[in-house]
């Protein structure tokens, strides 16, 4: 059986509008999960993603709030892998080299604030960013999300939410 989690970062909403409601829907309505890499900025954001288990970190655009309610960096466990998952603002400038020493047993490390969507694979460990859901990028580009899936392997791709959403 095959495990999906949908993966978002950087919402930057301070609360959820009937268009961020949509967008969920249709990109996350088949996903066992949902992983949100920080920048949720209010607690009302995650209310939105509904009964679906979530994994999330706070940011640092998000409320005091948040920052008591949800840890910097976290692990669990997603089918037979184990991913990390953490924002990323204290990373410093090359925030994937950095996240080898917060994650060195882990099979998939996600992590977001650069705005900049990527996926790709260092050795056996995957690596996401998916990019700012709500197109806050300063390049104008779409908003962007991951969809990540656990069966015998661990894969995942970058998708950009429809601009008629």
């Amino acid at each position: 059986m095959t495990l999906r989690a949908g993966v978002l970062s950087d919402t930057h909403l301070i609360r959820p509008d009937s268009r961020f409601k949509r967008q969920i829907r249709h990109c996350f309505n088949d996903c066992d999960i949902i992983i949100h890499a920080g920048d949720i900025t209010e607690p009302s954001i995650l209310e939105v993603l509904g009964n679906t288990s979530v994994y999330a970190v706070h940011g640092n655009m998000c409320s005091a709030k948040l920052h008591k309610q949800l840890p910097e960096a976290t692990t669990f466990p997603f089918g037979d892998f184990i991913i990390g998952l953490t924002h990323g603002a204290r990373l410093g400038y090359d925030i994937e080299e950095r996240l080898w020493d917060l994650f060195p047993e882990t099979d998939c490390m996600i992590y977001g604030h650069t705005h900049r969507p990527t996926c790709h694979k260092i050795g056996q460990v995957l690596i996401i960013n998916p990019g700012s859901f709500q197109a806050t990028s300063r390049y104008g580009s779409p908003g962007t999300y991951a969809i990540l899936e656990a069966g015998e392997t661990l894969v995942g791709k970058i998708f950009e939410i429809p601009p008629t959403l």
